[in-house]
């Protein structure tokens, strides 16, 4: 029984050498030859999709430190990839190209992918501490004035990748410090907002148009946000709420049960700090004094 764990290592050595040759690829972290880039990645990660899948043996390599470390470099280079190539789309004499927007989308798909590896090796921190990372200068961005008729696209895939990250903080997956809880927050939060209307406006204006928040994302949004709301501090759900309340929009997401429940919690703290200054002042009666 002695040589029993030597002997399995040795068994998952090859596993582990081909998974994370075949990560490395699917991340563009092994510079994969021309002609065959994006062709090579996608086929890699298709075979890293088919190994966590099917393989038994890749459910016990993931967990190794090694894997690990290449799956958070390979979603660093891809998060200021992205932001890379978005920060440089204003410097673009043509912003109505179809191909920009699709090469942005491409890595937004890689990233993505990552995503849906990243809960495997519990990482999905990694993610959300990125996006929050980058979350300014994705919206600098994409609410610049010159894009305001453009790129619906990307607008919406960058709502559906903010859901991931909304979803792993508000459902605890993911536990951050108050302060993180509330950029995320205060980044998304009027951006969404916004931009849930316009787009059910313009897909009732044009019959053509396909980019829509569709039920369950509205709902796994909207549910996430109360859910990161209740958690702050009562002062930062304050904040949150009275910007919500004079927004021009404030049926989505609707944030009244939050409301509700900060009045509730906001009146019952009151009513016991008054009743224990009653009592403080009834027990020091006698001498004149408070304690408390």
């Amino acid at each position: 029984m002695s040589i029993l764990p030597s002997a399995k290592f040795a068994d998952l050595s090859p596993t582990k050498d081909v998974f994370v040759s075949a990560l490395g690829f699917a991340l563009s972290i092994n510079s994969p030859c021309a002609p065959f880039g994006d062709e090579l990645q996608r086929s890699a990660q298709e075979q890293v999709d088919y190994m966590l899948r099917a393989d038994a043996d890749t459910s016990l390599v993931i967990k190794d430190d090694e894997v690990k470390s290449v799956l958070k470099t390979g979603l660093f280079r891809t998060c200021r990839s992205f932001e890379r190539e978005l920060s440089s789309l204003l410097l673009e004499p043509d912003l109505a190209s179809q191909a920009k927007e699709d090469k942005i989308l491409r890595t937004l798909s890689d990233l993505e992918w990552i995503c849906s590896l990243l809960p495997k090796m519990n990482l999905m921190k990694d993610f959300v501490y990125n996006w929050i990372e980058i979350s300014g200068n994705i919206l600098k961005v994409i609410e610049d004035e010159k894009l305001n008729s453009l790129m619906w696209g990307l607008k919406l895939k960058l709502i559906e990748m903010t859901n991931k990250a909304l979803e792993a903080v508000g459902y605890g997956t993911v536990i951050l410090p108050a302060p993180y809880r509330l950029s995320l927050l205060k980044f998304w939060l009027p951006y969404i907002r916004k931009m849930k209307p316009l787009l059910d406006s313009k897909c009732i204006a044009e019959t053509d148009f396909r980019y829509k928040m569709d039920e369950e994302l509205c709902m796994n949004i909207e549910g996430a946000i109360v859910s990161m709301v209740l958690a702050l501090p009562s002062n930062d759900q304050a904040g949150i709420l009275a910007d919500w309340m004079k927004a021009e929009e404030i049926q989505y997401p609707d944030l009244t049960d939050a409301f509700e429940l900060w009045c509730y919690r906001t009146k019952s703290a009151k009513r016991r700090l008054i009743e224990g200054f009653d009592g403080a002042c009834s027990d020091n009666s006698d001498d004149g004094t408070i304690s408390f």
